[in-house]
């Protein structure tokens, strides 16, 4: 098993910055790809940024390309969404995921999940 727990979360005016921390612990070697997703009220959950921890590709979304970044830690035992120039519509909830293959930007193959963390643009 995969457990994984997210830190970081908190209220930021637009325009600000923010950084998520996702700490990943348990079998990590098996996990082959990472991912943050976010789900607003009403909304559906959606997937913001993926990274192949093998190899270090990174992919985003387009609402987010150029102002997320996502990365690992040195010992893949934490995943990093770093994000700038936030917007009231990045206002969210945001969860860590890990799969043990191949993913998209589909919930589906992600079998393990954080708990999430609240992310509020004003």
């Amino acid at each position: 098993d995969v457990q994984l727990v997210e830190s970081g979360g908190g209220s930021v005016q637009a325009g600000g910055s923010m950084r998520l921390d996702c700490a990943v612990s348990g079998d990590t070697a098996s996990v082959y790809s990472m991912a943050w997703f976010r789900q607003a009220p009403g909304k559906e959950r959606e997937g913001v940024a993926r990274i192949n921890t093998r190899y270090g590709v990174t992919y985003y979304a387009d609402s987010v390309k150029g102002r997320f970044t996502i990365s690992q830690g040195n010992s893949k035992n934490s995943l990093y969404l770093q994000m700038n120039s936030l917007k009231p519509e990045d206002t969210a909830m945001y969860y860590c995921a890990a799969s043990r293959g191949v993913a998209s930007f589909s919930a589906m193959p992600y079998a393990y999940w954080g708990q999430g963390t609240q992310v509020t643009v004003s």
